[in-house]
């Protein structure tokens, strides 16, 4: 089949990774850019090569010559942007969060549901070679069926210098970091039916919590515990890597710091290196973030063209999205909070 031709909206900074990404995805590439910033504009289409500028997503839609959009927007814009894709008959990835709010985020996939057209998000963690490892060992049976799990993102590391932004927020590790994690404890133990979720600020110089400990109940029975800190000072600085482990009826895994898989059953221990690969354009701690991108570019390019729902898909991510919802709630009432009235 023909290359799929793309454009991208919002020319920030995770923006530039996507853009590398797409000049290594095998049948896509990027043919048109827009961004309301006309220097930021200049800087990437300088970068990568695109004639294509718009500083009008309107203006951007109107002219087409495209196959799907790219919304790599700040998440105030995602709706609009989606509801203009599906308008006009374009299939679109969004970055997440989704939308900001649930009400937003259902009307979203309405819209694109109405209009025919596949909708993603970018939900990359769960696209990480350690994360499809640690499904691929459970898909085998290994440590059987699992019952508890622990999903770690602990960190000092000043997520502020490169996105000031997020220390005004007064959502900030849930909805930055969290959204993330939550999305892999539903990859690996299912969805969730409650939650009960704790939070706390410990840097003074920000709005939102940089704290959170989230205990989730899954629809299968298994019990599994988020936590995630940007306030954490640690001998050695593990961003940014998602520490887990897994307790089964059969056996235990953990992914360990340093990108180790220890898997242990009636057969033994084994040890396995799931590193991530070093693309060429990126560079060390981000290598595994920068992977997952190209990872889940590429799935979407391949379910695009063979007409197949992607993993990330907005009726997907909604789940997710719930979680989000549900631990601010929890979080603030102090109460634990069921997920399916949230998704009616």
């Amino acid at each position: 089949m023909a290359e799929l031709q793309g454009a991208l909206i919002g020319c920030g900074f995770f923006a530039v990774n996507q853009m590398h990404c797409w000049r290594e995805v095998e049948g896509a590439g990027i043919v048109a850019i827009c961004d309301r910033d006309p220097e930021r504009l200049r800087l990437v289409g300088d970068q990568f090569g695109i004639a294509r500028r718009y500083t009008d997503a309107a203006a951007l839609f109107a002219d087409g010559g495209f196959d799907f959009v790219d919304i790599a927007t700040t998440v105030q814009s995602h709706r609009v942007l989606v509801e203009m894709a599906a308008a006009h008959k374009v299939p679109s990835i969004c970055q997440k969060p989704f939308a900001p709010t649930l009400a937003d985020a259902k009307a979203m996939v309405a819209a694109t549901k109405a209009a025919g057209i596949p909708l993603m998000i970018h939900e990359n963690f769960r696209w990480q070679t350690p994360i499809q490892a640690v499904r691929k060992v459970l898909e085998e049976g290994a440590i059987g069926t699992p019952f508890w799990g622990r999903f770690s993102f602990r960190s000092g590391f000043d997520v502020f210098a490169a996105q000031p932004y997020l220390a005004e927020t007064p959502r900030f590790i849930i909805e930055d970091l969290g959204i993330h994690t939550l999305d892999i404890a539903r990859f690996i133990l299912g969805d969730v039916r409650s939650l009960t979720a704790r939070t706390r600020r410990i840097n003074p110089d920000i709005k939102g919590e940089d704290v959170a400990t989230i205990l989730l109940d899954h629809d299968n029975g298994a019990t599994s515990i988020v936590d995630v800190s940007y306030a954490t000072r640690q001998e050695s600085e593990p961003f940014p890597e998602t520490l887990i482990e897994l307790d089964g009826d059969e056996g235990s895994l953990r992914l360990t710091k340093g990108y180790r898989l220890t898997v242990t059953n009636a057969k033994g221990t084994t040890v396995t290196d799931v590193s991530p690969a070093l693309l060429s354009f990126a560079s060390r701690p981000w290598h595994n973030i920068q992977e997952s991108v190209l990872l889940i570019q590429q799935h979407w390019v391949d379910a695009l063209k063979a007409g197949a729902e992607t993993s990330t898909s907005g009726a997907d991510n909604l789940k997710t999205f719930a979680l989000v919802e549900a631990a601010y709630q929890s979080a603030a009432s102090g109460q634990t909070v069921a997920i399916g009235p949230l998704l009616a």
